[in-house]
């Protein structure tokens, strides 16, 4: 998002433009942005032989899958649907990796029948594996690395608390199913969580999974998950991708030529890629002042973008219709009957009713996120490709609240005695 002659624009599209053509609320997404980010992290890791399979939690648009498959992007999938998005999408079901966690073994089963990398989170499942499949079909294991990767605990994966992945220090119980049910393991993965601060803590993992790799002759690639920060405001941290890929690109090398042949190395950017390729932009519905506080409210809330009240996490907010004028403190609100606050004591440039406002840094885990709650409909998507709009979700109207609901008729009981009487 460039300001350029008085105006918030992508592209040369103006922002407050897209509002008044689509409609608010709208998510719009900034497609040069997401090759840049694709392209970025894939050069910094390029003398390797890198896979990068994105993460489509974090934004699930067909379009958007299309467009990082375009750059060469495998996927990961973490249920079924997300699996049948990317086939949708055009994704080889042999480039999609399938990590769940704690779901039926049914649905193991049928990402096996789909042709899916399936990575195994726990020894009872990679058990059930191996009595299903034996050796016939390759399986990946993921490795809880009990590393804490720092920033928000709630964000957190790799953490001995975890739910996910199988203890590193459960290796001899893994190898024990491994050999008994002669598993063919392809693949070892480790994902620390997101935002990691420094790249120590990645090569700290890079490590443990280096040992363990050491157990298995027959990997083809290690998975080192994600968790690339980027900045949500100005002064944040974040992960100097080149610093690290020189990193890792040494400890990788050294690894293969002890373990014997070359490896794929994979990652699973997600927030990285999308996050900041996106904004949501509101209307201010009202300016109300209070005795403590002036709230801006828009005509969105946690129904369209819970990070700030799951996460706690920052955006930077602006207005995008005066962005010239002076600057005063507000918090911003949403519609929601709750409290959903998506900026505490903000500075702005003063706010007027109808004007547009623009959450930053909303393109990851902001509509893949989203509800119906309070019987709210969910917002259009808007993807700038090429310099032109491209509508790629549109707007819900109330049929698509209704497409699910069956026809029920109660009785009215009472009614029916005292007409009897």
């Amino acid at each position: 998002m460039n300001f350029i002659e008085g105006q918030w624009q992508i592209q040369g599209q103006v922002l407050t433009d897209l509002a008044a053509q689509y409609g608010t609320p709208l998510y719009v997404y900034d497609a040069d942005k997401i090759v840049s980010q694709y392209q970025a992290l894939y050069n910094a890791f390029a003398p390797l032989k890198v896979k990068l399979k994105y993460a489509t939690k974090a934004l699930n648009n067909l379009a958007i899958i299309k467009l990082l498959h375009a750059q060469g992007a495998g996927l990961d999938a973490v249920s079924i649907q997300e699996a049948e998005l990317g086939l949708l999408a055009g994704v080889p079901a042999g480039q999609i990796l399938f990590t769940p966690n704690c779901v039926a073994f049914a649905e193991i089963e049928q990402a096996v029948s789909m042709g899916l990398v399936v990575n195994i989170d726990s020894i009872a499942f990679l058990e059930q594996f191996g009595q299903r499949y034996g050796s016939s079909v390759p399986c990946c294991i993921r490795l809880n690395p009990h590393i804490v990767a720092g920033g928000n605990a709630k964000i957190q994966t790799g953490h001995i608390d975890s739910k996910f992945g199988i203890s590193i220090l459960q290796m001899r119980h893994i190898l024990k199913v491994v050999q008994n049910y002669d598993l063919q393991i392809t693949g070892l993965h480790v994902h620390t969580g997101s935002d990691f601060l420094n790249s120590d803590v990645f090569l700290q993992g890079a490590e443990l999974i280096f040992e363990a790799a050491s157990n298995f002759r027959n990997l083809q690639f290690l998975d080192f998950g994600s968790g690339f920060k980027v900045a949500y405001k100005e002064g944040d941290i974040v992960t100097d991708t080149e610093e690290l890929g020189q990193k890792m690109v040494q400890v990788f090398q050294a690894f293969c030529q002890e373990y014997g042949r070359e490896l794929e190395i994979w990652f699973e950017p997600g927030k990285f890629l999308v996050s900041e390729s996106g904004v949501l932009l509101a209307k201010t519905n009202v300016v109300k002042t209070t005795p403590s506080t002036v709230f801006v409210g828009i005509d969105t809330g946690l129904n369209h973008l819970i990070r700030p009240m799951m996460y706690d996490a920052y955006h930077t907010i602006v207005n995008l219709s005066n962005p010239e004028a002076v600057q005063r403190i507000y918090s911003i609100v949403g519609y929601i009957c709750e409290t959903d606050t998506f900026g505490s004591d903000r500075k702005l440039n003063e706010v007027r009713e109808g004007d547009i406002i623009g959450i930053l840094n909303a393109g990851a885990y902001g509509f893949s996120m989203s509800s119906n709650y309070n019987s709210r409909l969910k917002p259009a998507e808007i993807l700038i490709y090429n310099g032109r709009p491209h509508l790629i979700r549109r707007r819900e109207v109330l049929a698509d609240l209704l497409a699910t609901q069956l026809d029920f008729e109660p009785t009215n009981q009472l009614k029916n005695e005292v007409a009897e009487a």
